[in-house]
């Protein structure tokens, strides 16, 4: 089956969806033992949230990549995560979206989600022809991340090192028995029109 250009895949419930972050082990020990993110969690500083558990392995390198040697399942409210991507700009210009680049910066400069679809990764990491969304918050939609939409924090760390070891030994699928099962996120048909969703 092909799959859109352009659609949110994630692991969610009736009234919540999973994304993934990477850090250090001094931010995340922080966050576990808190329930919820502290210092040395800045929030001051923009933070990117992925829907898509093989591309999080992407950006971390499977943890072994220096300051996201851990990964954290972030299970969040539906509702947050909506309001965040109808708040979104994307974080490149592009003309089908937007009038001209003066509209495009006013835009990026008044939001607090910037989005942007970075290509899928397979298991082994390689491009896909579809795309994977990252959302990045700042200012308010980060204050809203951490006091309101937070439901759950868990350590996946020990999963994906199981994973990257069966990988490593050429146990393909039994790697991929490890991850998470993601499917199409229904997403609200005016916030799909804002983050620029395929149709179907």
């Amino acid at each position: 089956m092909t799959v859109p250009a352009r659609q949110v895949r994630a692991t969610f419930t009736a009234d919540s969806i999973t994304v993934y972050q990477a850090y250090p082990p001094e931010i995340v020990e922080a966050a576990l033992a808190a329930g919820r993110f502290v210092p040395p969690f800045k929030r001051e500083r923009m933070t990117w949230i992925k829907p898509s558990f093989r591309w999080m392995m992407y950006r971390c390198g499977w943890t072994r990549k220096p300051g996201q040697e851990r990964v954290l399942a972030v299970e969040i409210t539906r509702a947050g995560f909506e309001w965040a991507l109808a708040h979104a700009c994307a974080s490149g210009f592009d003309p089908r979206l937007h009038a001209d680049r003066a509209t495009w910066n006013r835009q990026l400069r008044a939001s607090p989600v910037r989005i942007q679809w970075d290509p899928e990764r397979s298991l082994r990491l390689a491009p896909l022809p579809h795309r994977s969304l990252q959302v990045g918050l700042s200012g308010e939609a980060v204050h809203r991340y951490v006091d309101e939409w937070l439901v759950r924090l868990t350590d996946v760390t020990p999963v994906v090192r199981a994973a990257r070891d069966r990988l490593t030994t050429g146990d393909d699928a039994g790697a991929a028995a490890l991850l998470p099962v993601e499917r199409p996120y229904p997403l609200p048909p005016d916030v799909a029109r804002v983050i620029d969703a395929s149709s179907g």
